[in-house]
Protein backbone atom coordinates (compact mmCIF):
# COMPACT_ATOMS: atom_id res chain seq x y z
CA UNK A 1 0.00 0.00 0.00
CA UNK A 2 2.62 2.36 0.91
CA UNK A 3 4.77 1.43 -1.96
CA UNK A 4 1.79 2.04 -4.33
CA UNK A 5 0.99 5.17 -2.09
CA UNK A 6 4.50 6.51 -2.99
CA UNK A 7 4.09 5.82 -6.47
CA UNK A 8 0.91 7.58 -7.12
CA UNK A 9 2.14 10.50 -5.25
CA UNK A 10 5.38 10.83 -7.08
CA UNK A 11 3.10 10.01 -10.86
CA UNK A 12 0.74 13.13 -9.42
CA UNK A 13 3.31 15.84 -8.15
CA UNK A 14 6.15 14.58 -10.57
CA UNK A 15 8.90 16.17 -8.26
CA UNK A 16 9.37 13.21 -5.04
CA UNK A 17 11.64 10.47 -5.06
CA UNK A 18 12.28 8.55 -1.58
CA UNK A 19 15.76 7.93 -0.70
CA UNK A 20 16.31 6.01 2.64
CA UNK A 21 12.47 6.73 3.92
CA UNK A 22 12.82 10.66 3.35
CA UNK A 23 11.38 12.46 0.62
CA UNK A 24 13.64 15.12 -1.23
CA UNK A 25 12.83 17.26 -4.22
CA UNK A 26 13.94 15.90 -7.77
CA UNK A 27 14.40 18.22 -10.54
CA UNK A 28 12.48 18.20 -13.50
CA UNK A 29 13.19 19.62 -16.84
CA UNK A 30 10.66 21.01 -18.37
CA UNK A 31 10.44 21.68 -21.88
CA UNK A 32 8.73 23.98 -23.63
CA UNK A 33 7.84 23.57 -27.87
CA UNK A 34 9.21 27.06 -29.07
CA UNK A 35 6.62 27.83 -31.68
CA UNK A 36 7.54 28.02 -35.28
CA UNK A 37 7.87 31.44 -37.33
CA UNK A 38 7.63 30.92 -40.55
CA UNK A 39 8.88 34.28 -42.64
CA UNK A 40 8.34 35.14 -45.99
CA UNK A 41 10.80 37.08 -48.35
CA UNK A 42 9.81 39.53 -50.56
CA UNK A 43 11.96 40.90 -54.00
CA UNK A 44 11.53 44.16 -54.73
CA UNK A 45 12.83 45.26 -58.12
CA UNK A 46 13.34 49.00 -59.09
CA UNK A 47 13.26 50.15 -62.72
CA UNK A 48 14.43 53.02 -63.41
CA UNK A 49 12.18 55.19 -65.96
CA UNK A 50 13.46 56.37 -69.77
CA UNK A 51 14.88 60.20 -69.45
CA UNK A 52 12.17 61.05 -71.31
CA UNK A 53 9.50 59.88 -68.82
CA UNK A 54 11.42 60.76 -65.70
CA UNK A 55 9.17 63.27 -63.92
CA UNK A 56 11.17 66.01 -61.68
CA UNK A 57 10.41 67.71 -58.48
CA UNK A 58 9.53 71.58 -58.95
CA UNK A 59 9.62 73.41 -55.87
CA UNK A 60 7.17 76.55 -56.56
CA UNK A 61 9.39 78.44 -53.54
CA UNK A 62 12.30 78.53 -55.99
CA UNK A 63 10.33 78.66 -59.26
CA UNK A 64 8.76 81.99 -57.79
CA UNK A 65 11.88 83.51 -55.94
CA UNK A 66 14.41 82.31 -58.84
CA UNK A 67 16.57 84.92 -61.39
CA UNK A 68 18.63 82.55 -64.02
CA UNK A 69 21.98 85.18 -64.22
CA UNK A 70 23.57 84.23 -67.47
CA UNK A 71 27.12 85.36 -68.83
CA UNK A 72 25.48 87.62 -70.97
CA UNK A 73 23.52 89.18 -68.53
CA UNK A 74 26.38 89.82 -66.57
CA UNK A 75 28.51 90.95 -69.14
CA UNK A 76 26.05 93.52 -70.24
CA UNK A 77 25.41 94.46 -66.81
CA UNK A 78 29.19 95.22 -66.46
CA UNK A 79 29.43 97.25 -69.83
CA UNK A 80 26.37 99.45 -69.25
CA UNK A 81 26.52 99.85 -65.50
CA UNK A 82 28.31 103.33 -64.38
CA UNK A 83 29.99 101.42 -61.31
CA UNK A 84 31.61 98.83 -63.30
CA UNK A 85 33.24 100.96 -64.90
CA UNK A 86 35.78 102.01 -62.27
CA UNK A 87 37.36 99.89 -59.37
CA UNK A 88 38.03 101.35 -55.55
CA UNK A 89 40.70 103.55 -57.00
CA UNK A 90 38.55 105.06 -59.89
CA UNK A 91 40.19 103.16 -62.36
CA UNK A 92 38.50 100.68 -64.88
CA UNK A 93 38.96 96.66 -62.99
CA UNK A 94 41.60 95.29 -65.25
CA UNK A 95 40.46 91.35 -65.90
CA UNK A 96 42.55 88.84 -64.22
CA UNK A 97 43.44 92.01 -61.08
CA UNK A 98 43.61 90.28 -57.64
CA UNK A 99 41.91 93.50 -56.63
CA UNK A 100 39.11 95.37 -57.75
CA UNK A 101 38.03 92.45 -60.55
CA UNK A 102 35.39 92.70 -63.19
CA UNK A 103 31.93 91.67 -62.35
CA UNK A 104 32.16 88.53 -64.53
CA UNK A 105 35.47 87.89 -62.47
CA UNK A 106 33.51 87.94 -59.38
CA UNK A 107 30.05 86.59 -59.61
CA UNK A 108 30.06 82.88 -58.36
CA UNK A 109 27.37 82.17 -61.57
CA UNK A 110 30.51 83.40 -64.29
CA UNK A 111 33.65 83.54 -62.11
CA UNK A 112 36.63 81.84 -59.97
CA UNK A 113 34.27 79.48 -57.42
CA UNK A 114 38.05 78.57 -54.98
CA UNK A 115 37.07 79.64 -51.54
CA UNK A 116 40.33 82.26 -52.10
CA UNK A 117 37.68 84.12 -54.42
CA UNK A 118 34.64 83.76 -52.96
CA UNK A 119 36.56 85.14 -49.50
CA UNK A 120 38.56 87.86 -51.22
CA UNK A 121 37.49 91.53 -50.31
CA UNK A 122 35.43 92.01 -53.19
CA UNK A 123 34.25 88.37 -53.38
CA UNK A 124 30.43 86.89 -52.75
CA UNK A 125 30.91 86.08 -49.11
CA UNK A 126 31.95 88.80 -47.15
CA UNK A 127 29.65 91.59 -47.52
CA UNK A 128 26.69 89.26 -47.73
CA UNK A 129 28.01 87.62 -44.35
CA UNK A 130 28.90 90.49 -42.09
CA UNK A 131 25.72 92.33 -43.62
CA UNK A 132 23.68 89.51 -42.40
CA UNK A 133 25.58 89.39 -39.45
CA UNK A 134 25.24 92.87 -38.65
CA UNK A 135 21.70 93.13 -39.01
CA UNK A 136 20.85 90.15 -36.77
CA UNK A 137 23.30 91.80 -33.90
CA UNK A 138 21.43 95.24 -33.56
CA UNK A 139 18.32 94.04 -33.45
CA UNK A 140 19.74 91.21 -30.76
CA UNK A 141 21.55 94.37 -28.80
CA UNK A 142 18.85 96.50 -28.61
CA UNK A 143 15.78 93.62 -27.30
CA UNK A 144 19.02 91.94 -25.18
CA UNK A 145 19.46 95.63 -23.90
CA UNK A 146 15.81 96.01 -23.15
CA UNK A 147 15.85 92.86 -21.38
CA UNK A 148 19.28 92.52 -19.81
CA UNK A 149 20.10 96.29 -19.01
CA UNK A 150 23.73 95.27 -20.17
CA UNK A 151 25.43 96.54 -22.87
CA UNK A 152 26.55 95.11 -26.41
CA UNK A 153 29.82 94.24 -24.72
CA UNK A 154 28.66 93.21 -21.29
CA UNK A 155 26.15 90.79 -22.95
CA UNK A 156 28.75 88.95 -24.74
CA UNK A 157 31.66 88.85 -22.27
CA UNK A 158 30.60 89.58 -18.66
CA UNK A 159 30.94 86.48 -16.64
CA UNK A 160 27.92 83.89 -16.61
CA UNK A 161 26.70 85.34 -19.45
CA UNK A 162 25.95 83.22 -22.55
CA UNK A 163 25.87 85.76 -25.10
CA UNK A 164 29.55 84.93 -26.51
CA UNK A 165 28.05 80.89 -27.14
CA UNK A 166 24.96 82.62 -29.16
CA UNK A 167 27.15 84.84 -30.75
CA UNK A 168 29.74 82.07 -32.03
CA UNK A 169 26.34 79.50 -32.74
CA UNK A 170 24.87 83.06 -34.92
CA UNK A 171 28.48 83.46 -37.12
CA UNK A 172 28.55 79.64 -37.99
CA UNK A 173 24.37 79.44 -38.86
CA UNK A 174 24.62 82.46 -40.29
CA UNK A 175 27.92 81.55 -42.83
CA UNK A 176 26.93 78.13 -43.67
CA UNK A 177 23.32 79.60 -44.96
CA UNK A 178 25.09 82.18 -46.92
CA UNK A 179 28.05 79.46 -48.59
CA UNK A 180 25.51 77.10 -49.53
CA UNK A 181 23.81 78.85 -52.12
CA UNK A 182 27.11 79.79 -53.80
CA UNK A 183 29.23 76.76 -53.94
CA UNK A 184 26.42 74.31 -54.28
CA UNK A 185 24.29 76.06 -56.87
CA UNK A 186 26.69 79.01 -58.16
CA UNK A 187 24.28 81.89 -56.64
CA UNK A 188 25.01 85.60 -55.94
CA UNK A 189 22.20 86.83 -54.09
CA UNK A 190 21.30 88.73 -57.33
CA UNK A 191 19.90 85.46 -57.92
CA UNK A 192 16.64 85.76 -55.12
CA UNK A 193 14.20 87.96 -54.63
CA UNK A 194 10.86 88.02 -53.43
CA UNK A 195 8.50 91.20 -53.65
CA UNK A 196 10.51 93.72 -51.46
CA UNK A 197 13.01 91.54 -50.36
CA UNK A 198 15.75 92.07 -53.22
CA UNK A 199 19.55 91.78 -53.36
CA UNK A 200 20.30 95.40 -53.50
CA UNK A 201 18.00 95.88 -50.30
CA UNK A 202 19.58 94.03 -48.21
CA UNK A 203 23.10 95.23 -49.21
CA UNK A 204 22.12 99.09 -48.30
CA UNK A 205 20.09 97.36 -45.19
CA UNK A 206 23.34 95.09 -44.45
CA UNK A 207 25.92 98.38 -44.78
CA UNK A 208 23.70 100.24 -42.42
CA UNK A 209 23.52 97.69 -39.78
CA UNK A 210 27.26 97.16 -40.37
CA UNK A 211 27.76 101.08 -39.72
CA UNK A 212 24.84 101.24 -36.73
CA UNK A 213 26.05 97.83 -34.66
CA UNK A 214 30.02 99.50 -34.78
CA UNK A 215 28.68 102.81 -33.76
CA UNK A 216 26.38 101.21 -31.12
CA UNK A 217 29.90 99.60 -29.57
CA UNK A 218 32.06 102.68 -29.90
CA UNK A 219 29.16 105.05 -28.14
CA UNK A 220 28.82 102.52 -25.43
CA UNK A 221 32.26 102.27 -24.81
CA UNK A 222 32.46 106.00 -24.53
CA UNK A 223 29.20 106.67 -22.47
CA UNK A 224 30.42 103.58 -20.39
CA UNK A 225 26.75 101.86 -20.32
CA UNK A 226 23.96 100.39 -22.51
CA UNK A 227 22.91 103.11 -24.79
CA UNK A 228 18.99 101.89 -25.24
CA UNK A 229 18.70 101.61 -21.76
CA UNK A 230 19.08 105.25 -21.38
CA UNK A 231 17.23 105.92 -24.20
CA UNK A 232 13.93 103.46 -22.87
CA UNK A 233 14.70 105.26 -19.36
CA UNK A 234 14.75 108.64 -20.71
CA UNK A 235 12.03 108.38 -23.63
CA UNK A 236 14.52 109.75 -25.66
CA UNK A 237 18.51 109.95 -26.55
CA UNK A 238 20.16 111.17 -24.10
CA UNK A 239 21.80 114.69 -23.83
Amino acid sequence: MAAAAMTSSQMRIGSITALGGVALPARTAIRSAAPRVRTTSFVVRCEALPSDKEEKFVNPIDQATKKTITREDVLEHQATDESEQRSIFGEKPPAGSVYGRPELERRPETGDMSPWAIFAFDGAAPETINGRLAMLGFVWAVLGEKATGLSVIDQVFSPGSTGLIWFVAAVQIITYGSLVPIFNAKESTDARSFGPFTAMAERWNGRAAMIGFASLILTELFIQGPLFVRIFNSGGFPA
